[in-house]
């Protein structure tokens, strides 16, 4: 096939292409290229997508499948005016940040969504809304011909929030000593492989795929999933529990960013943002690797990156240390 990435120098986007080479697909990427370099054998033509000729470099040709992962409206809108018509099929990335409550586990693509901005370019705090906009945009555009993906968090090798190999790194960087956990056995976790996604995604493509998916990686409890990370880390030392009451007192950061307990997140109203039904999406050919090959991969990423450096997410040794000690004295 002719493909066209959309991006493809970032993580998501150039796992695509190096499956879409390895499958003998001939690969373009359109990108600033400011992320890094495209995969060995795809070709990169350097764009700005705000500009309003940015597209004029590109090849006006007909392509078998188009990727695109932008949450900004105006280049979504852009690129699909640009490449939609001559585009056999079109794969848009979205997010399950679309939904407009995240209560209920195991809800599905029917779910209320949030209501699309107007804007073209959107902020952060827009993300939901803007992607909900390229969602509709996209819709309008190449709806026979669309996939649309809404992924849940997407991990391992590559992952540069540090949220998906944070425990088993965790695990690596201290075997012997007490690692501070959450005691919420039963808690939802949830992590899409980037592999796993992309392979789906190259598949939905070659077969000529449409609809809407919910993408989310097996839905784990908390514990399990713990057990399964010190297990692969070889961690031997003692297991803390510290209650969910308390963490929460101690105003530790939940899910992601910097002194944060990743994969953990107990706010009321998230009760299923890790426990999406999925179903559609496996009935439609996705499947996933093992918890212990995900892990495995994953440690060997953060052992690449550095077990002791500064993280993105997850608590520092000095920062777990201060819990230990603090719930130490409160009990």
């Amino acid at each position: 096939m002719e493909i066209l990435i959309l991006g493809g120098t970032a993580w998501l986007g150039r796992e695509i292409a190096t499956q879409a080479l390895a499958r003998g697909h001939s690969v373009t990427c359109v990108a600033r290229g400011e992320s890094g370099a495209v995969a060995d054998g795809a070709s990169l033509i350097a764009v700005d997508r705000s500009r309003p000729e940015a597209y004029d470099s590109v090849p006006q040709k007909d392509w078998d499948a188009v990727f695109e992962v932008s949450w900004q409206p105006g280049f979504v809108r852009g690129a699909l005016a640009a490449f939609g018509a001559r585009a056999k099929h079109w794969t848009y990335v979205s997010s399950v940040n679309v939904y407009e409550k995240y209560d209920t586990p195991g809800a599905d693509e029917t779910a209320a969504l949030l209501k699309p901005t107007d804007l073209e370019v959107a902020e952060r705090e827009q993300y939901g809304e803007a992607k909900v906009a390229c969602e509709l945009a996209s819709r309008d555009a190449v709806g026979d011909r669309l996939v649309i993906a809404r992924a849940g968090l997407i991990g391992g090798p590559g992952d540069r929030s540090d949220r998906s190999g944070a425990w088993v790194a965790r695990a690596a960087r201290a075997p012997e000593e007490p690692m501070l956990v959450p005691d919420t056995p039963q808690l939802a976790t949830s992590v899409i492989d980037v592999r796993d996604l992309a392979g789906w995604l190259l598949d939905s493509a070659t077969d000529g795929r449409t609809g809407t998916y919910d993408v989310r990686g097996p839905i784990v409890p908390f514990a399990e999933w713990i057990e399964l990370a010190r297990v692969v880390g070889g961690h031997t030392g003692p297991v803390v529990l510290a209650p969910r009451e308390w963490l929460e007192d101690q105003k530790v950061g939940q899910y992601m960013g910097p002194e944060s307990l990743t994969m953990w997140l107990t706010e009321p109203g998230y009760e299923g943002w890790s426990s999406r039904s999925g179903v559609a999406a496996e009935a439609a050919g996705l499947t996933h690797r093992s918890r212990r090959e995900f892990l495995v991969d994953a440690l060997a990423w953060e052992r690449e990156l550095g077990l002791d450096r500064e993280r993105r997410a997850g608590l520092s040794a000095a920062k777990e240390k201060e819990l230990l000690e603090s719930l130490d004295s409160w009990t």
